[in-house]
């Protein structure tokens, strides 16, 4: 338990926080599941919308320290390939 005023309002703090990043990384999972969508219904040029959408969004999400750049680079390349393989 946070004996000081200062711990107090940090513990405060990093309750809000959490909430916060909780909604962020929501965000970048609603984001990646539109794109998966779009893959399976089949339509390349919807996708390729969504997806460019989507990557915004993914990478402020990644600036901000929310998830490691390499899991956002990674969900990146995964999506822009199955994508890719629409048309084949």
């Amino acid at each position: 338990m946070a004996n000081s005023a200062q711990a107090r309002k940090r513990a405060r703090q990093a309750v809000k926080q959490r909430a916060h990043n909780a909604s962020l990384r929501s965000s970048l999972r609603t984001a990646v599941k539109r794109v998966q969508k779009a893959i399976l219904a089949g339509d390349k040029a919807a996708a390729q919308s969504i997806y460019q959408e989507s990557v915004s969004v993914i990478d402020r999400i990644a600036d901000k320290k929310i998830v490691h750049k390499n899991k956002v680079s990674r969900h990146k390349s995964r999506l822009s390939a199955q994508i890719k393989a629409l048309a084949a």
